[in-house]
């Protein structure tokens, strides 16, 4: 330490104080300077995650809503079973011509001179190609409809749609946009009847895939995508906490048990691509299990999620104190009895939770399920899960890839639902790390 005498008063100081002080400022400024960051890279995140939300919400939530056309449809006998053969030939009915029925009834309902072919034309194209479908399903469940007037909601056609929702703009040059002039001027005269309204596409929650963007639906992907989630719960929550279970508390600690941990850590960071490639290989050619069968996606995700089970789990047992297992086993408890009695239920709110992380992230997987072949075209609904299905996941992927303007907004509709699903589901992974947690 070295003094120094004031050349005023002749007192000897010190420089340490000095020196103390500029080290205080210096700590100071660098806990500021690191606060900073921290805020900085928390608002850049922040920032990224509100740019994505804005995004996919701007150009989703439009999906939540249908353009139908309520019309008169007269169910003319001649035009539905002409020779009265529906009581022997009950197919008659099935290949009818609906669509002439729905000519019709628009061509009344506009006014149109039924000699104008490119006005019937024009008029019939505002309706979605599906709604011949809706009328064939109504009589073939009620044949009483035929000879009578009836009022039935019909979808929009897909063009209509996005003209109606805004989509489309409507000052450029009608060569330029796939809605006509008269298009328009029709689509104005049923709004101002109340014959062309907006309503909750129910279609996007109940209808298959289908080639037409106002049919089109997440109907099969939100049934194949729960035969998934529950396939990879009961596989590998059971494997992957025994797996931990025999590793942490009873396995000897040698070089194979370390040469297992690493592979099981190297597993967690294999691409999911590579697992679709196993999948492939090892459950379609070798076993001959069907293709596009959510049985198949299901082993798959299962195999790329027991990695991340399995580690959460064994953190979940190590958090455990050593009191706890010392106490159990000083009072006569046998070491399973300790395990299962009173390690293991500690342990569990780490195990949940890990468990709807690993699923989390199994719902949003795609490529492992392309390779496998659920990019397929499926408008049935799986009864079982066997049968060929999709997920939610790949349905984003197959309508981001399709021409059409209006699959854009269905796209982004099944990434919300893709998102809320993922929410939901990390919300339950905290309700229940809070139910379940407990205070040693």
């Amino acid at each position: 330490m070295t003094d120094i005498v004031s050349p005023t008063s002749g007192v000897t100081v010190s420089k340490a104080p000095a020196r103390r002080d500029i080290g205080i400022k210096r700590r100071y400024a660098a806990e500021r300077r690191f606060q900073a960051y921290g805020i900085a890279a928390i608002t850049f995140g922040l920032v990224f995650l509100f740019i994505l939300l804005w995004t996919v919400i701007g150009k989703g939530y439009t999906a939540f809503q249908q353009t139908a056309i309520t019309l008169p449809i007269e169910f003319v006998e001649k035009t539905i079973d002409p020779n009265n053969k529906r009581a022997t030939d009950p197919s008659v009915l099935i290949a009818a011509n609906y669509p002439v029925l729905l000519r019709d009834a628009i061509v009344k309902q506009l006014n149109i001179n039924a000699s104008s072919r490119p006005d019937v034309r024009d008029a019939s194209a505002m309706l979605s190609k599906s709604a011949p479908i809706q009328l064939r399903d109504m009589v073939i469940a009620d044949p009483s409809i035929i000879g009578k007037t009836v009022n039935v909601t019909v979808l929009a056609d897909a063009n209509v749609d996005s003209a109606n929702k805004g989509q489309i703009d409507l000052l450029v040059d009608e060569k330029n946009r796939k809605v006509n002039d008269k298009q328009v001027g029709w689509m104005n005269e049923l709004e101002a009847s109340g014959a062309l309204h907006k309503q909750f596409n129910t279609g996007l929650f109940v209808n298959g895939n289908s080639s037409r963007p106002e049919a089109a639906g997440l109907g099969v992907a939100l049934i194949g995508s729960l035969y998934l989630m529950l396939i990879v719960l009961v596989l590998s929550l059971p494997i992957g906490v025994a797996a931990s279970i025999y590793l942490e508390e009873f396995a000897p600690k040698n070089k194979l048990t370390d040469l297992i941990e690493v592979n099981i850590n190297n597993l967690a960071a294999v691409p999911s691509i590579v697992y679709g490639l196993l999948g492939l290989s090892v459950f379609i050619n070798f076993i001959g299990l069907p293709r596009s069968a959510s049985l198949v996606g299901g082993l798959v995700l299962t195999l790329m999620t027991l990695p991340t089970i399995i580690i959460a789990t064994r953190a979940a047992l190590r958090a455990v104190p050593p009191s706890i297992r010392a106490a159990a086993l000083g009072l006569g408890a046998s070491k399973m009895q300790m395990v299962f009695h009173h390690v293991l239920p500690l342990a569990m709110p780490g195990i949940l939770t890990g468990t709807i992380i690993g699923l989390a992230h199994a719902l949003g997987e795609t490529a492992p399920l392309l390779l496998i072949g659920m990019v397929a075209f499926v408008a049935n609904a799986p009864t079982t899960p066997l049968d060929p299905s999709t997920a939610l996941p790949v349905q984003v992927y197959m309508w981001a890839n399709e021409a059409e303007r209006a699959f854009v907004e269905r796209t982004s509709g099944a990434i919300i639902v893709l998102l809320l699903f993922l929410i939901v589901m990390n919300m339950g992974a905290i309700l229940l790390r809070r139910r379940f947690e407990r205070r040693w």
